[in-house]
């Protein structure tokens, strides 16, 4: 991924990260949800990894944490 999404990718990171919680669950047990590791849940999370993320598992996500999709993407600075 190049730099040119970076901070897209931090506050989608921190984004997911904020409904998780919201939604009272672990890294873990959203990995389990959408079936991805921990690790790799925790650097998608984490605002200064450069993790890839496809839209197959974004989508598997946003359904995991039950909101729409586009919600993942109204970033709150």
């Amino acid at each position: 991924m190049g730099e040119r999404h970076t901070e897209e990718m931090r506050l989608l990171g921190l984004t997911i990260a904020f409904y998780r919680r919201a939604r009272g669950l672990t890294q873990s047990e959203l990995a389990e949800a959408v079936k991805i590791s921990r690790t790799h849940m925790s650097n998608i999370e984490a605002p200064n990894s450069h993790t890839s993320l496809s839209l197959n598992k974004l989508m598997d996500i946003a359904e995991a944490l039950e909101i729409p999709l586009k919600t993942l993407f109204d970033f709150k600075r």
